[in-house]
């Protein structure tokens, strides 16, 4: 007599997006047409002023920009080790006031929290970068108010500006988080790589504003 047995199927495990890092790629998108927004601005008050383009470009300090834009893409790829880090090493055990994990991507034996700090202090020397050149600007004659291309000049680059300030507070929040809880885990982890989104973002939209700012003259 032959008997047969029956197995049940075993399960599978449905491997969903996250709806976090979804949600952030779709704003990030929206955030795109508004970047492309202030690009037409840019482009069509130069076109009916192609001389006052001409003249004014040549008071911009290309070496100083030049270095600010290397600063800020260094950071992009600190902000990348972190993000292999928070990926790596979970969880991450809170103790003595730092994190503590080990893993074979620990650079220079640091974590997550360090290479935001370390992408944080790049940020913020980009951002005073940018305040000191408004300054040394409107010292030599070039307000907002002046004329068409110190108005579009300011609109562009202040509001990457802001964006990058956002990004600062957001890495402020995911080190504080990472403090706050007692294991650093898929959660926090999730918070740190929408987070890298975000900054790789305002990197690349720098560089296109730096090329079209600086070069195309």
């Amino acid at each position: 007599m032959t008997t047969s047995a029956t197995h049940a199927p075993a399960a599978r495990t449905i491997k969903r997006p996250n709806p976090v890092a979804v949600g952030t790629i779709v704003w990030l998108g929206s955030e795109v047409m508004f970047f492309a927004g202030l690009f037409a601005i840019y482009f069509t008050l130069r076109s009916t002023s192609p001389e006052l383009w001409a003249s004014r470009t040549e008071e911009l300090n290309v070496p100083y920009a030049l270095v600010n834009t290397i600063i800020l893409v260094i950071s992009s790829f600190t902000c990348q080790m972190g993000v292999f880090a928070a990926e790596d090493l979970q969880p991450y055990h809170v103790a003595k006031g730092r994190v503590n994990a080990a893993g074979r991507r620990r650079l220079f034996g640091w974590g997550m929290v360090e290479w935001f700090w370390l992408t944080f202090i790049l940020g913020a020397i980009f951002v005073s970068g940018q305040v000191w050149e408004y300054a040394t600007l409107v010292a030599e004659g070039m307000p907002i108010q002046v004329d068409s291309y110190a108005s579009a000049f300011y609109l562009t680059t202040g509001f990457h500006a802001l964006h990058v300030t956002g990004g600062l507070i957001a890495f402020v929040l995911v080190i504080g988080r990472a403090y706050a809880v007692k294991s650093f885990r898929h959660k926090e982890a999730t918070s740190s790589i929408v987070v890298s989104y975000y900054w790789h973002f305002v990197d690349v939209v720098w560089v296109v504003l730096f090329f079209v700012i600086y070069f195309l003259k």
